[in-house]
């Protein structure tokens, strides 16, 4: 199995970090992002957006497979 780069890394780590704040928001209705990141707005949209890339970059490095 191939290493992965540091992109895949940060990639991964963001995609785990979304999972597991939805999985909080599905079941207790307690946003983790929110709770850390609530009293800085722009951080917490930009964790958002970095996340939703994540996602995107994922899907590429699945197609490319």
């Amino acid at each position: 199995m191939a290493e992965k780069s540091t992109i895949q890394w940060i990639s991964w780590i963001l995609l785990l970090v979304g999972g597991i704040n939805w999985g909080l928001v599905g079941t207790l209705q307690w946003n983790l992002v929110s709770a850390i990141f609530g009293s800085i707005p722009w951080l917490e949209r930009i964790l958002y957006i970095l996340v939703g890339l994540s996602a995107l970059y994922a899907i590429y490095e699945m197609a490319k497979k």
